[in-house]
């Protein structure tokens, strides 16, 4: 996978915008037919060293749909949203993007109160991707697919046990969590301190204890595995 940014467009353009104002995104501006889809509003770690802390949350299409634009709104103009496409030609949708898309967050700011970014994604028919060239030389390979996100994304009220889990086969590599609110507004810095995780690594699955002291929340648990068929 390899990490893009484009300010202004559609993906369509290859683009991701930041919204100025709720109910202004622009994740299906030039797609038709388009299916929006948008997640809550992500909480932003925030810290002091370098580099800085870093969020990731995984927006999924309808079957049938791959992403084609993206946007998102933001609490705080300090937050740098990125998202992770895959190598291959021409930058496209069902090329640099799936059925999924995972956006990355963070916070580069002085002053932190409770930062968070709202997730949209526009959704297409899917039409197949482009084909990649193969190579001349058999010790050296195009850019693939060698890991796998398995993603549980779960509703918090009080205390829940969540987990993500690689497959039989499959070996786990990385992980991430994800706090967030589904909220019209950006959450409140109270809010926000109520939702608590607690991530431990058991053999080749992730396992998040939550708790919404407030009765409301959402929580994103991703394992990334590599070594499936």
């Amino acid at each position: 996978m390899i990490r893009w940014l484009v300010l202004g467009g559609a993906l369509a353009a290859a683009a991701l915008t930041v919204a100025p104002t709720a109910g202004a995104t622009n994740e299906c501006r030039g797609l038709n037919p388009c299916v929006p889809v948008a997640g809550p509003w992500v909480v932003v770690p925030t810290g002091t060293g370098v580099p800085q802390p870093e969020v990731q949350y995984q927006l999924t299409c309808p079957r049938g749909f791959v992403v084609a634009g993206l946007d998102a709104e933001l609490s705080d103009r300090a937050i740098d949203i990125t998202f992770l496409g895959s190598s291959g030609a021409p930058v496209s949708p069902g090329v640099t993007t799936s059925r999924t898309v995972v956006f990355v967050g963070t916070y580069t700011g002085t002053s932190p109160r409770a930062p968070t970014f709202k997730p949209h994604a526009g959704c297409v028919p899917a039409a197949g991707g482009g084909q990649r060239t193969p190579t001349a030389l058999k010790t050296v390979f195009p850019p693939g697919q060698p890991t796998v996100r398995r993603v549980t994304t779960a509703g918090v009220t009080s205390t829940r046990r969540i987990v993500a889990a690689c497959r039989p086969g499959e070996r786990l590599v990385a992980w991430y969590s994800a706090r967030g609110f589904d909220t019209q507004a950006p959450p409140a810095p109270a809010l926000v301190a109520s939702l608590s995780t607690r991530v431990s690594v058991r053999g080749d699955s992730v396992v998040a204890l939550a708790r919404a002291g407030r009765g409301q929340g959402v929580v994103q648990v991703a394992a990334v595995c590599a070594g499936g068929a």
